[in-house]
């Protein structure tokens, strides 16, 4: 199995060599870039991280800048991006990196491992791609590719699919050009070997290697059993504006999802437009109300949960609650982090 393997790697780098993106955290073997490139990859496309990289980047272009930054900002640089605790781990690990290790990144695996927010895969990305030190970096993509390379029918999602799956790459990964092995597999697994049985095969350089394709398994290859389902609930959201114009805002508590965050008052269940003034004065005692319109429904969905929202416009006549901070749409916009989940309500006031 290993002589088998063996036979891609030159192949693999060479298509790499010719195909590979240009991407802003590639243009240099920067740690730091490398490092803020795969914690904002991490649940999220390419894509849509390229615009957040650049102004991350301008905003915080080095481990002394994250590590002294002030969070609210951070988040809002963040904002749109979700699970924001990759953020928040992005600066303790730079305090740590300041502290422990002159504000200079750890270079090898063993050390990177130990910093918050980083797991096998991102120390293993950063160790090989920055490093060149001869470790394995698996996500998706890879776990698709050498699945298929090698037929396997073992649940990608079991940890002990991956642990195989390490194992076999270990034993082929290249001494030097490490990095670039790594990221040739997640580049063909991004552009060629597609998920959803449908990879584009004829234009693969591994196809005459590849186990799954020879035997016409592509399409039940790799294997996932079902996940659990999510969890639902239901939320009702009001956008309460007061007659200056300022919207009601509050900070969510430092535990559960989206922790520390600022929304917009919610409250469990669905309300019917009559029971809107009845909940707004029996939960935060608001009193002058002066209009209700109903703004739609929308639903946003997180790993675990799936949150089913309506939402409702309520203009009010004064900012008596206190409980609340009232805000201008501008500084919405630009001061205070708030959860997508929240944000499509706002926009359609």
């Amino acid at each position: 199995m290993k002589e088998d393997l063996e036979k891609v790697i030159e192949p693999l780098l060479n298509w790499y060599e010719k195909n590979k993106r240009i991407l802003p955290w590639r243009k240099n073997k920067n740690p730091y870039s490398i490092w803020i490139s795969e914690i904002m990859l991490q649940q999220t496309r390419i894509e849509a991280v390229k615009e957040y990289y650049k102004r991350f980047m301008k905003e915080i272009p080095s481990i002394q800048v994250l590590a002294n930054i002030d969070e609210e900002k951070l988040l809002k640089l963040w904002e749109g991006l979700g699970y924001y605790n990759r953020a928040r781990n992005l600066q303790k690990a730079a305090k740590l990196i300041e502290k422990e290790y002159q504000g200079k990144m750890p270079d090898s695996y063993k050390e990177l491992i130990t910093l918050p927010g980083i797991g096998e895969y991102t120390a293993g990305a950063i160790a090989s791609i920055a490093y060149d030190e001869p470790v394995t970096a698996i996500d998706g993509n890879v776990l698709r590719v050498i699945s298929r390379l090698v037929a396997s029918t073992k649940d990608v999602l079991l940890p002990e699919t991956k642990k195989d799956i390490q194992s076999k790459i270990e034993k082929i990964i290249p001494k030097k050009n490490a990095g670039n092995f790594n990221e040739a597999l997640m580049e063909l697994g991004e552009l060629v070997c597609l998920p959803n049985g449908e990879p584009e095969c004829q234009r693969c350089p591994l196809k005459q290697y590849c186990k799954a394709y020879k035997e016409n398994l592509t399409d039940k290859i790799p294997v996932r059993e079902k996940k659990l389902k999510r969890k639902k609930e239901e939320k009702t959201v009001f956008i309460l504006i007061s007659s200056s114009g300022k919207i009601a805002i509050k900070k969510r508590e430092q535990n559960g999802v989206l922790k520390g965050m600022y929304e917009l008052p919610n409250v469990i269940n669905k309300w019917r437009e009559t029971k809107v003034e009845e909940v707004l004065k029996e939960k935060w005692n608001i009193q002058s109300i002066q209009q209700i319109e109903f703004l739609g429904e929308y639903k946003h969905i997180f790993t675990h949960i799936e949150w089913h929202m309506y939402g409702y416009e309520v203009k009010v006549r004064t900012e008596d609650e206190k409980s609340f901070l009232w805000v201008s749409k501008e500084e919405l916009e630009t001061v205070y982090a708030m959860p997508t989940a929240f944000k499509q309500f706002i926009r359609k006031v």
